[in-house]
């Protein structure tokens, strides 16, 4: 799912809402659904065409398990007494006039650039670079979407920018520069997510963000599908071919973008131009049928009052104050180490699929409908799990198949039950990511909430920067240097929940005091108990 989840709107939208100081005057939300209604078709559309920019989001994500691919050889060597080009598994021990590629040299970087024997480093750097790009670009970017640029205008440059970054990578004459591109389409990508989860979002009334939310994550998976099907009706054609077929849909998508989506009501009040929101709030209510008593005009526009909102200090003020509060320090750390495990296998899986005997088209095929079952299974039943037990069931299946998936027979049986077994690895990751996003939201106050789980994606990130690199060196040894690393890091991080307390049917606090004072109340109370 990227950096960003739809599960956790429904979450945020009921939890997060502050209380109003005085009973008489209405929210923004309230005020805003007396104009236009809590959902109709404006808002609808409006949801489906923002929430389609994860269709290409996917893409990206996952674009380099075909691009990058290492491709499959054969002998050409005939008068071999030794039989030493059949009996080998690495084409770099051979002769070079031994052996010759299946396809065209051109239908992955591998084989154009004659990458097969560079270290894992090297083949595993386009794709790191990409994550790289999106670790920056979501520490840099962070505020701007709630400041100067609105979401709107963030959604439409960001996709533009990894649009332009996409299409130019199908340029490149080398690795380097080929790396380059990538990660500036990582720096791009790095908020689109988030922008197009809380732009959907705010244009709804609050008993529908959950169900709009997950129109994203729907998204997000058909562009995960669509990659081996595209790469699969080019499979004989350049490994350009693929970045054009991505790049310009996603052009054409921003075009749309820029003259189709409305701002955010919402952010458009709060940042004081309210004049814009109105006409805003015009645009959607007769679309949506909608009659209100009060006209949209002007003057209601300047006499409007609602309870101004709770800000959340920014990111970079929060670190400071997460840093500052030992309890708070020891719960964003296991938070992230956790977030650092699972998303090593979230991004390196797909990455290392081709270190599998299995057919690759079909085996990313089953790992992108594999997050359809973890999502939907999270979100409805997320009221009845325990987070600590959750999430240690999820990272320890998760490591132990992985494990496990790179274990080889003689019978041919044996490469299907390596992949049921990486398919089951990387849905409990799926379901750990899930869980571990909805976790942070409860362990945190509101003040901060929101800048504590950026660090946690941001982490999750971390782990996808490394993840290429494994894959890549496992394409050598079986995949013990990728699945079998995989397996133990989300295995050993995700024991860092043993020190976080459980949260389920727990209240969430506002400040960091009320949460402070809460703990102390707990403790008291347990120390009661033990007495007794």
């Amino acid at each position: 799912m990227g950096d960003s989840t739809p599960l956790l709107s429904e979450i945020n939208s009921a939890e997060s809402e502050p209380p109003l100081l005085h009973k008489h005057v209405p929210s923004l939300d309230s005020t805003i659904e007396r104009c236009i209604g809590d959902f109709g078709w404006a808002q609808f559309l409006q949801a489906i065409l923002v929430s389609f920019s994860w269709f290409f989001d996917a893409q990206q994500t996952f674009i380099t398990v075909f691009t990058d691919a290492q491709p499959t050889w054969h002998c050409i060597q005939l008068d071999d007494p030794n039989n030493s080009c059949h009996s080998a598994t690495n084409v770099c021990q051979l002769p070079q006039n031994s052996w010759a590629w299946d396809r065209p040299r051109y239908t992955s970087i591998i084989s154009e650039w004659a990458l097969q024997c560079s270290p894992s480093l090297v083949q595993g750097m386009p794709a790191s670079a990409f994550f790289m790009g999106c670790l920056i670009g979501g520490l840099a970017l962070a505020t701007l979407a709630d400041t100067s640029l609105g979401r709107k205008n963030m959604l439409f440059l960001t996709c533009l920018v990894m649009s332009l970054s996409t299409f130019l990578t199908a340029f490149s004459s080398n690795i380097w520069i080929y790396s380059i591109l990538r990660f500036i389409t990582g720096i791009g990508r790095a908020t689109i997510g988030t922008s197009a989860l809380v732009l959907s979002t705010e244009l709804v009334g609050r008993r529908w963000r959950g169900q709009v939310g997950v129109i994203g994550y729907f998204c997000f998976t058909l562009g995960f599908l669509s990659l081996p099907a595209i790469a699969y009706t080019q499979r004989a054609h350049s490994w350009r071919t693929l970045y054009f077929c991505t790049s310009i849909p996603t052009f054409l998508y921003c075009i749309m973008v820029h003259f189709l989506v409305r701002e955010s009501p919402r952010w458009l009040f709060v940042r004081g131009r309210k004049e814009e929101a109105i006409a805003t709030l015009k645009h959607i209510a007769p679309i949506n049928g909608t009659s209100t008593k009060t006209p949209l005009t002007s003057s209601f526009c300047s006499n409007l009052s609602f309870e101004q909102e709770t800000k959340n200090v920014d990111l970079y003020s929060a670190i400071k104050v997460l840093v500052k509060r030992r309890w708070a320090f020891r719960r964003l750390s296991a938070l992230m180490a956790m977030g650092f495990g699972i998303g090593m296998v979230y991004y390196g899986m797909p990455l290392a699929l081709g270190s599998l005997d299995f057919n690759l088209y079909l085996s990313v095929t089953f790992n992108g409908l594999s997050e359809l079952p973890a999502s939907l299974i999270t979100l409805v039943f997320i009221s009845e799990m325990n987070r600590k037990t959750s999430l240690l069931v999820s990272t320890s299946l998760s490591g132990v198949f992985s494990i496990m998936s790179v274990l080889k027979g003689i019978h041919p049986i044996w490469t299907t039950i390596q992949i049921v077994f990486e398919l089951v690895s990387f849905f409990s990751a799926c379901s750990a990511l899930n869980v571990l996003l909805i976790y942070t939201t409860e362990l945190f106050p509101t003040c901060v909430r929101n800048s504590a789980l950026s660090m946690v994606r941001q982490a999750v990130v971390l782990g996808g920067v490394f993840s290429p690199m494994l894959a890549a060196a496992g394409r050598v040894n079986g995949g013990f240097l990728s699945y079998g690393v995989f397996g133990v890091v989300v295995g050993v991080f995700g024991l860092f929940v043993v020190c976080l307390q459980e949260t389920r049917g727990r209240g969430i606090c506002d400040t960091m005091d009320e949460e402070e004072y809460k703990q102390r109340d707990r403790a008291t109370c347990n120390a009661v108990a033990g007495d007794v």
